[in-house]
């Protein structure tokens, strides 16, 4: 296993871990890594110092002595995904779940064709960039790593 200090067209920087330094490329190419902040998928490798391991040590100090648990995310990271479910959650509360029928339906009620009413649903990249495009007020409900599992 590799770690690996990677960062996102945001600048969020984040770490994972890859089978080897191949599948971390491979699966960066495919675009199946993403920030967990912003969920982009425009990820690099950021620069990385070595770990070294120390061969001098006390005698009486544990191989682990005065090591702090590795922390993932920052506070701020985790108050910023907080409120990102958050803001999940009150959307899948309050609007209408319509599914693939997302972009017909937030055209029609662009145009009038339709009552004006809170949906949310799935689209394409490239459906969702034809309604910008046109107008049509749109806004991607944020996925959190968690979300996926």
């Amino acid at each position: 296993m590799i770690r690996y200090s990677l960062v996102c067209a945001a600048g969020h920087e984040f770490e994972s871990w890859f089978s080897n330094s191949k599948a971390c490329d491979t699966q960066m190419k495919r675009k199946l890594v993403a920030c967990p902040v912003c969920d982009s998928t425009k990820v690099e490798k950021a620069i990385m110092a070595p770990s070294l391991i120390s061969s001098t040590r006390k005698p009486d100090q544990a191989p682990d002595a005065g090591r702090q648990p590795a922390v993932l995310l920052s506070d701020k990271d985790r108050e910023t995904r907080a409120m990102l479910k958050s803001l999940r959650e009150h959307v899948k509360q309050n609007a209408e779940h319509v599914g693939g029928q997302f972009p017909k339906l937030a055209r029609e009620m662009h145009y009038g064709e339709t009552e004006k009413r809170s949906i949310y649903g799935d689209a394409k990249p490239e459906e969702v960039r034809s309604l910008i495009e046109e107008g049509v007020e749109v806004q991607p409900l944020p996925i959190l790593p968690e979300d996926r599992n």
